[in-house]
């Protein structure tokens, strides 16, 4: 959270000529309720189970970048789906900067603590180990969504030999 992730996958999808689907909208339009919502009325399992579904049903897609939430990728299923069919991008950040990032809305449902910079290192520390098995790290910090998004382009492109 908080890296950029639909700002680069707004401008990587207008460079690449592709449609970006999030996951969270789509859980919110299926759900008929925001994912703050959903994370209140039925909690943190329950949402990673419908985010699973939907994974799973996107992953199908072809031509499309997918965004997805910073903790889609602690269901191994989850990865693996995103991954049969694309490359899984990371994007980094320092915990100040999604601090900052963040700091504007109530609607991180994860961040609704007393300290939310150290939720925010707690997650990070927690979730490295899933977010190493991303294709590419990418840190997002003092660049332009379209700086990131030229950088992956550079970066598929050259993992691809063209």
């Amino acid at each position: 959270m908080g890296t950029g992730k639909t700002e680069v996958g707004r401008e990587l999808a207008h460079l690449k000529g592709l449609k970006l689907i999030d996951v969270d909208t789509e859980i919110e339009h299926s759900e008929e309720m925001t994912i703050n919502d959903i994370f209140k009325r039925f909690g943190e399992e329950r949402f990673r189970e419908i985010e699973t579904k939907m994974i799973d049903k996107l992953a199908r897609e072809e031509n499309v970048i997918i965004s997805t939430g910073g903790g889609a990728v602690l269901r191994q299923q989850n990865l693996d789906a995103l991954k049969k069919t694309g490359i899984v991008i990371c994007l980094t950040a320092s915990p100040e900067t999604i601090l900052m990032r963040t700091s504007a809305t109530d609607e991180r449902p994860l961040l609704q603590v007393e300290n939310p910079l150290a939720k925010i290192n707690e997650l990070l520390q927690f979730r490295k180990p899933f977010y190493d098995r991303a294709d590419f790290m990418i840190n997002t910090e003092g660049k332009t969504p379209l700086q990131i998004a030229q950088e992956i382009t550079e970066k598929i492109r050259y993992s691809k030999g063209n």
